[in-house]
């Protein structure tokens, strides 16, 4: 199921939500130009979040990844991904939110997203990249602002694509619902590694909870 666009034009230019995917996008350049593997994975090492850093004699250089993580990615399919439904779903809410409050809106959700996902393995010596956190923060206030938008999706049936829209809220649901399905069935198998789906659990959640404070007064929430 990959958003194409949202039939809800935004109201001001989303200034932040490019910059958000323009800086993305520089690191990764950055990443690739490095090269050999062994200094990607320095890189990595020294700016990825790793759980088991933050829950086992800490350094300052741990906070830092904190924030530093929600900027890598793993792949070309990672970050197209990522910044896809940035743009499709980030208009709107820095329009709601307001740019400035929109950055610390953005923060607070990688930063509750990252928390979620040390709770659940805070002995994980996996590195933990991506922007998803924060972005599913984004997506958890899109559906308590506009929960009847229209959303074109491409969605497989069998080996064909077909291109139709569907409400915000039934495809953000559903979204979430396979992230928290899929987070337990990692918890049941016990295993590490992958997709952080707690992190998107987490991430969401503190979207829908911070929306509430950080919208402007003028914009009414289930519009």
């Amino acid at each position: 199921m990959i958003p194409l666009r949202d039939d809800r034009p935004s109201r001001t230019f989303a200034f932040v939500t490019v910059a958000l995917i323009a800086l993305n996008t520089l690191v990764f350049l950055h990443e690739l130009s490095l090269a050999t593997p062994e200094r990607t994975q320095a890189f990595f090492a020294n700016f990825a979040l790793t759980p088991a850093n933050l829950t086992q004699a800490p350094s300052p250089n741990s906070y830092r990844t904190i924030f530093t993580s929600m900027f890598l990615h793993g792949g070309w399919m990672h970050i197209i991904g990522n910044m896809l439904y940035l743009w499709i779903f980030g208009k709107n809410v820095e329009d709601s939110i307001g740019h400035f409050k929109f950055i610390l809106f953005y923060l607070l959700c990688g930063i509750a997203a990252a928390a979620a996902q040390v709770a659940i393995s805070p002995d994980s010596t996996v590195p933990m990249i991506g922007a998803s956190g924060a972005i599913s923060g984004v997506l958890g206030a899109y559906l308590l602002l506009f929960p009847r938008a229209r959303v074109l999706i491409l969605f497989p049936i069998w080996i064909f694509w077909r291109l139709f829209y569907v409400p915000a809220f039934l495809m953000l649901i559903l979204w979430f619902g396979m992230q928290l399905l899929s987070g337990l069935a990692v918890l049941s198998m016990d295993v590490g590694g992958g997709v952080a789906f707690w992190a998107h659990v987490g991430g969401f959640v503190a979207g829908m909870l911070l929306i509430p404070i950080f919208k402007k007064r003028s914009v009414r929430l289930f519009q």
